[in-house]
């Protein structure tokens, strides 16, 4: 069968998120097998962040200047690297550290990159009977099967394989050279120009400047990561003495298989929802996301298997829908010249809700679980209360602003 050029990239997309994710189900490992303080592997768990923003705000942006096809490659080879540094390194935080922020180079180049390289390639002259937001959901499913993959793959080897700090990135390693052959022979959709000033004003994103995106997109977007990191990273630490020693690793895969499940499957009712000039789907998604810290703060305080199961179902429908709206929104509010972009702004503030984990850890020395999911709750209706005022904005035309602004 002929792969659609969109296909290909989708592969590497999924591959660098494979990559990504299969770190997190491991951080049982490595706090109760390697003896990891709690802090440390919450660290690590954060640590690619500083891999993923550096390489979305100058992937994205250098991408739309010199191309797609330039800066994609290279994401599946900078996982490769990852997956090897965290496959020797399970005896160094250093090494884990170091390879944590090479998986985060990957993952942030194949989401500024290859979620934008998607969207044009499903539209014409590549897709026959383009749909409208077909784009943003191909990509956010990509990305949130190769998160969900990943995880249950690498939770499943290191709970009954041998090798258990090893063979888990050894699947990524296989899955991510096959992508570099399918990534480097789709078509590209962003001839590189000649350079118009300097680096910095490669970098500079004009689409950031609309008022809809600050006050409909952000305020939503450390939602995404913030319901993801609490269904499998928080939850599963706090269920481990209930699990018990022979299961924990196992219980933390299928956390992630669940959260990100319903995420998976939760995205296309972010299409039937959308509408132009509405925030209808994002507005549900947050909805989701209050639902989601509420069940949390029942699961934290009852420590009940199903009631665990059911709050991470919910926070994953929160994930899934504001990261599909929210793609959405800026691929509408983005010009084509920074598409990619703007999609590396709005994943920078998705992920600063992977640092929610280690905020909660060193904050519940104070007070409780139930009681910080409680107030995740409460600003999480803020924000939503912000994206209320700003559904008023409209996307402004900033080609006719400037031109009007030079002819004054």
């Amino acid at each position: 069968m002929r792969l659609k050029p969109w296909m290909r990239v989708s592969s590497a997309l999924l591959a660098v998120a494979w990559g990504g994710n299969e770190f997190t189900p491991l951080l049982v490992m490595y706090r109760t097998v390697e003896g990891y303080q709690q802090v440390a592997v919450d660290m690590l768990l954060a640590a690619y962040v500083l891999g993923i923003v550096p390489a979305l705000l100058i992937g994205g942006p250098l991408s739309d200047r010199h191309g797609r096809r330039t800066l994609m490659i290279p994401a599946p080879v900078l996982a490769m690297v990852g997956s090897v540094l965290l496959a020797v390194g399970a005896e160094s935080l250093v090494l884990l550290f170091v390879g944590r922020i090479f998986s985060g180079l990957a993952l942030g180049l194949g989401m500024a990159v290859g979620t934008s390289w998607i969207k044009e390639l499903s539209e014409r002259p590549h897709e026959a009977h383009p749909e409208k937001v077909s784009g943003a959901r191909r990509a956010s499913l990509s990305l949130t099967a190769g998160f969900a993959l990943g995880a249950a793959a690498a939770a499943a080897l290191a709970q009954f394989a041998p090798l258990q700090t090893v063979l888990p990135y050894v699947i990524n390693l296989v899955i991510c050279v096959p992508s570099v052959i399918l990534v480097a022979g789709a078509p590209e959709t962003r001839r590189a120009t000649a350079p118009q000033g300097s680096l910095l004003s490669d970098l500079r994103i004009p689409a950031t400047r609309q008022h809809r995106f600050w006050f409909v997109v952000a305020p939503s977007a450390p939602w995404v990561f913030g319901c993801a990191a609490s269904a499998y990273a928080i939850l599963p630490a706090l269920m481990a003495d209930v699990v018990g020693p022979g299961y924990r690793i196992a219980f933390s895969g299928l956390m992630c298989l669940v959260g990100l499940g319903f995420g998976f499957f939760i995205q296309p009712l972010g299409k039937r929802l959308d509408r132009d000039g509405s925030i209808r789907s994002l507005a549900v998604g947050m909805g989701a996301v209050i639902l989601g810290m509420l069940a949390a703060g029942i699961a934290a305080a009852t420590l009940n298997l199903a009631v665990v199961l059911v709050a991470s179902a919910v926070l994953g429908c929160g994930y899934g829908l504001v990261l599909v709206s929210g793609l959405q929104e800026v691929q509408r509010i983005a010009r084509p010249d920074d598409l990619a972009g703007l999609t590396a702004v709005f994943y920078s503030l998705t992920y600063v809700g992977f640092f929610v984990p280690m905020v909660l850890a060193l904050v519940s020395r104070f007070t409780s679980y139930p009681w910080l999911f409680v107030s995740g709750a409460v600003i999480a209706t803020l924000c939503l209360g912000i994206m209320a005022y700003g559904r008023r904005h409209e996307v402004r035309d900033l080609d006719a602003l400037e031109a009007a602004a030079v002819t004054r």
